[in-house]
């Protein structure tokens, strides 16, 4: 046993003099220079690199056995060595060897560095990279280069087959790239990217095990390409930083990362403040032979910073795993979950097709409750609604689908405050289509709408009879003139109930219809208090102003109901409103479609009164007076009628009528007038003759027949109702004029007339009243 120690320590011995003794010889008698026409030799075989080692090769010896190169530069083969820069070249780079497994007959690297590399790849004009032929020779080259790094492969001790050498056990230490630098540019999009301070720390890299890998750099981005003399404020600016724990499996080139965490902190231009992103998953594998990925428990953490996000930066939170497969250019989000601010909650899933060509995807997204409102305010968009608690309650379910182009909510679902939708909604992306098929319960579409009364504004045109509820101060332009110009149009809404302007409508069908700088409204019909509404028109944005056109059409329509709903005053009469017309006008503006109004209506109310008054009542007691009688019959309090028709012409903002007819029993009203939609004011004159019919209010003297009762009504719709209308005197006067002049003669009638000058003093709202002795026993004269 001694011997046999002492054999073995001698035999140590032996090496480790035969190790020194290699070691001084190399140290002594071998330069690495030489080397060099050998290592670019190589290079160039197995690559097409053409190679340039500026700097000396140098040793390092124990604790560590390693080599290192210094000012390294390599060409591709098309390029010019002399005039190109170079593709790829570093300031240093070094390789060791740990000293003690040597002793053991294995080669294990224990540490990799590459300092100041500069990596330049360029994209031509045809689309074609430059690092493409490289990867070109390297694959003709594949088998030559796994023959060469064979040996990385084998695990350590003896090598097979019984040849002598030494084992590799690749397992390196300490990986490092410091100062690097890689340049993108992209001559067909004139973009360029820089990654700047690149570092890359790993250790115990090896090909069988998880190792933890470190990686930061700066990303600047350029919308054109500059030259490096040339001062620029670049569009990007990252700071990036990687870490994971990485497996590499070389034979069957798939990798995982684990633990994965990767942070970018970004800075756009001409945008103030920071866009932080941060994504973290469980596991990230890359399968580069089948081309797939998955990642699993992503979460992706973000705070952006844009003036249209607001003034105070926007976070949210963004769960979801991935699978994506190159090869078929698919890829599948699921467990999505986006979540931020003021309980937005979004949940989903999505499938992407055509990943590297046409992009489609389809999935299923729900919208939990939440409030809008705080958002539009973040967006600067809330608008001034009547409601202050409108879009305080929105939720939202569907499956969806579409393209780069446009998406479709084909099963919608929405729930906003107090009405729900259903049916389908597309749009595109640019805001240029818009194609939807919704039904809905009930909107209370004045709830969204400005208030009556706008804040510190006044209601000036209130004074409208009916009108106060509904008015709003319109500002500015009331439709997006080039929005519309270019908007595809096609949408069907129908309705249970729909409130707009303090009024009702039921079952509500609306078609519109556009392209090309026309928008039309096909189709609305409405219930419309125990009637039918219903129009159609077109807006015309081709021209300029943009021309409107309308033709509205109402049946059988209670008028009581109508104006109770417009306002709190009680209404003037009831019947039944029947009404049609074609309007039109040009403008964006309230004022220029109310200036700008042309076209015609016809009107008629049917089957109706005149409350609170009855003009028969009336008309008789003035002809009775005027006979000398009166009259004993017990009155209705109100005007029963057969019909009311008119017919209206419109001219640049102004109504006028000549053929007004109240058909009352026993009593005709005519009259004629006008109104000024944009000053408000108007004018009519009306007159009323007792006929001695079958349904005669009261027994008439045939002679005054022929005698009109005029009213004339004037004045503004924003003033006091109770003295826009009067008993017109002077027409009453000029009637019995002409009257007595008939019956007379020129002679006898201008005598009356003289008589008549004044007795009529005092005859205003209800003839009778007042009325004189003269006048009354000269009219008993002049018809007896």
């Amino acid at each position: 046993m001694r011997r046999l120690l002492s054999i073995l320590l001698a035999a140590v011995g032996i090496v480790a003099v035969l190790a020194v003794a290699a070691v001084v010889y190399v140290t002594t008698f071998f330069d690495p220079e030489d080397l060099k026409p050998r290592l670019i030799e190589v290079v160039r075989e197995q690559s097409g690199l053409e190679l340039a080692l500026e700097g000396p090769l140098t040793w390092s010896f124990y604790p560590r056995l390693g080599v290192g190169v210094e000012k390294a530069d390599a060409w591709l083969p098309e390029q010019s060595v002399s005039e190109d820069e170079s593709f790829v070249a570093f300031r240093r780079a070094e390789v060791s060897l740990a000293f003690a497994p040597l002793l053991r007959g294995e080669i294990a690297i224990d540490g990799m560095t590459l300092e100041g590399m500069r990596l330049n790849l360029e994209r031509d004009e045809a689309g074609r990279g430059n690092w493409e032929t490289l990867m070109e020779r390297l694959a003709e080259r594949s088998e030559a280069a796994e023959e060469v790094l064979a040996p990385a492969n084998a695990s350590a001790g003896p090598v097979p087959d019984g040849q002598g050498g030494l084992a590799v056990a690749l397992n390196v230490a300490s990986v490092q790239v410091r100062d690097g630098e890689v340049r993108y540019r992209d001559l067909r999009t004139g973009h360029e990217l820089r990654l700047e301070s690149l570092g890359i720390t790993g250790s115990n890299v090896n090909p069988r095990s998880a190792f933890p890998i470190r990686t930061t750099f700066r990303l600047i981005g350029h919308d054109d390409l500059v030259l490096e003399s040339r001062e620029d404020i670049p569009r990007l600016t990252s700071d990036v930083s990687l870490e994971a724990r990485v497996t590499l499996g070389l034979s069957e080139r798939r990798y995982l990362l684990e633990n994965l965490s990767l942070s970018t902190t970004s800075r756009l231009a001409g945008i103030e403040g920071e866009q932080k992103l941060a994504l973290q998953g469980s596991q990230l594998r890359l399968d580069s032979v089948e081309r797939r990925l998955r990642l699993e428990e992503g979460r992706l953490e973000a705070t952006l910073n844009h003036p249209v996000l607001g003034t105070s930066p926007l976070p949210f939170s963004l769960m979801f795993a991935l699978e994506a497969d190159l090869v078929e250019e698919t890829a599948r989000l699921r467990d999505l979950e986006l979540s931020s601010e003021h309980g937005l909650t979004l949940n989903g899933n999505l499938n992407v097709a055509g990943l590297l060509g046409a992009v489609a995807y389809d999935g299923q997204l729900r919208l939990a409750p939440t409030t809008l409102r705080p958002w539009l305010e973040r967006f600067d968009s809330l608008p001034v609604m009547a409601d202050a608690e409108s879009l305080a309650d929105v939720a939202l379910t569907s499956p969806l689908r579409g393209d780069l182009s446009r998406f479709e909510l084909n099963g919608l679902t929405l729930v906003l405050d107090d009405s729900t939708f259903t049916g389908r909604l597309a749009a595109g992306l640019d805001g240029q289509m818009l194609d939807f098929e919704l039904q809905g319960d009930r909107l209370d579409l004045d709830a969204y709408l400005p208030p009556s009364v706008p804040e510190g504004g006044s209601a000036a045109a209130s004074g409208i009879p009916g009108i106060s509820r509904s008015y709003a101060d319109l500002v500015g332009t009331l439709v997006p003139e080039e929005w519309l110009a270019e908007l595809a149009l096609d949408g069907q809404l129908r309705l249970g109930w729909l409130g707009l302007a303090g009024l009702a409508f039921r079952d509500v069908d609306l078609a519109l219809q556009g392209a090309d700088g026309r928008q039309r409204l096909t189709r609305f019909t409405s219930g419309f208090y125990e009637g039918s509404l219903a129009a159609d028109g077109e807006l015309d944005l081709t021209r300029d102003p943009i021309h409107w056109q309308l033709l509205p059409r109402i049946e059988r329509v209670r008028t009581d109901e109508l104006f109770a709903a417009l306002s709190d005053e009680e209404a003037p009469l009831r019947g039944r409103l029947s009404a049609e017309g074609e309007l039109t006008t040009r403008g964006n503006t309230s004022p220029a479609l109310k200036r700008n109004l042309d076209g015609n209506i016809i009107a008629r109310i049917d089957d109706g009164a005149i409350l609170d008054v009855n003009v028969s009542r009336e008309l008789c007691t003035a002809v009775a007076a005027i006979e000398g009688r009166e009259t004993s019959r017990d009155w209705h309090p109100d005007t029963r009628f057969e019909r009311v028709e008119a017919s209206f012409v419109i001219r640049d903002g102004t109504l006028t009528s000549d053929d007004l007819l109240v058909a009352i029993p026993g009593i005709e009203l005519g009259g004629e007038g006008w109104l000024d939609l944009i000053s408000e004011r108007f004018e009519l004159r009306a007159a009323a003759r007792v006929v001695d019919t079958a349904d005669a209010a009261c027994r008439v003297n045939p002679r005054l027949e022929r005698v009109p009762f005029p009213v004339r009504c004037e004045g503004s719709l924003s003033g006091d109702s109770a003295d826009w209308c009067r008993f017109d005197q002077q027409a009453f006067q000029s009637a019995i004029g002409e009257v007595l002049r008939d019956e007379l003669g020129r002679r006898a009638g201008e005598e009356v007339e003289r008589r008549l000058e004044g007795a009529l003093e005092g005859l205003n709202e209800q003839l009778g009243e007042g009325a004189g002795r003269e006048l009354r026993d000269t009219l008993r004269s002049l018809f007896d």
